[in-house]
């Protein structure tokens, strides 16, 4: 994989629920030359560190920060699980995470970290285009949901790359999600998301279109709260859906762990 400039960083590895990020605290702007050929570099299992997203803490007027997350291809998208880790990471540099307000491309969010657990306020969700067993809605990243009655046989890679590539989604892309009803207030989900184009252990705006899907579908009025369980563990969406079916109040809820800090150079 070809490289350009050479650039030493110093970084801290996130996960959430099995999502993992490379954090950058670019709060001083030394890393806004940061190219896409290395945030792939970086991202590269092999080659890199490994990750399924990057993420620059940049400083922006009037917000504790702003969430730059850069997909492991290079694309750009908003990341709940990632801006998640930004607010516990932010926290080790002395930012105070009790409750702020962060920049992300699609707008700004609320955040409060309380002991182990980051709560982030997501974009209100006024439509979901429902057919039938499948969803489709956006949730900072648009999504593709797919209703069945057992996740265990499903593919989510195949399925993924069957829907992502599509003549309808192939140009702007698509995640995929395939959610199984668990029970009351409880489901299982299985995510492919593009800009990783693989399946990843947990997808936090996945989480969330799911949790919404699934209120849709159950025709949920008022105040909820979804247990979402993804292969990385587990995570909750709480939301509120008014009597024309629009949703506010969202918010996604779950672990921000701490993996490793290192320096490389790319």
């Amino acid at each position: 994989m070809q490289k350009v400039t050479s650039m030493h960083l110093v970084f801290s590895k996130y996960q959430g629920t099995g999502n993992d990020f490379i954090m950058l605290d670019n709060l001083d702007g030394k890393y806004n030359d940061l190219s896409i050929d290395q945030i792939k570099f970086l991202c590269d299992r092999r080659f890199g560190i490994g990750a399924d997203g990057l993420i620059k803490l940049n400083a922006v007027q009037n917000f504790a920060f702003e969430v730059d997350y850069y997909n492991s291809d290079g694309s750009k998208s908003f990341c709940g699980n990632g801006a998640r880790c930004s607010v516990a990471f932010a926290e080790t540099l002395g930012i105070d995470v009790a409750k702020l307000q962060f920049w992300a491309i699609d707008g700004k969010h609320k955040a409060e970290k309380k002991d182990d657990l980051v709560y982030l306020e997501m974009q209100a969700v006024k439509h979901i285009e429902l057919h039938e067993k499948n969803a489709i809605l956006d949730t900072g990243s648009p999504h593709f949901v797919s209703c069945v009655e057992d996740l265990s046989t499903i593919n989510i890679v195949e399925l993924g790359k069957l829907i992502r590539y599509s003549d309808t989604f192939k140009k702007e892309g698509i995640n995929v999600n395939a959610m199984e009803i668990e029970g009351m207030n409880a489901i299982r989900l299985l995510t492919y998301e593009r800009g990783v184009e693989d399946e990843t252990l947990s997808c936090g705006t996945g989480a969330t279109a799911a949790a919404l899907v699934y209120g849709a579908i159950e025709n949920l009025i008022g105040s909820h709260t979804v247990d979402v369980h993804v292969k990385g563990g587990d995570l909750k969406v709480a939301f509120t859906r008014n009597e024309v079916g629009a949703f506010d109040r969202i918010q996604l809820i779950g672990p921000a762990v701490f993996v490793f800090n290192g320096e490389i150079e790319c």
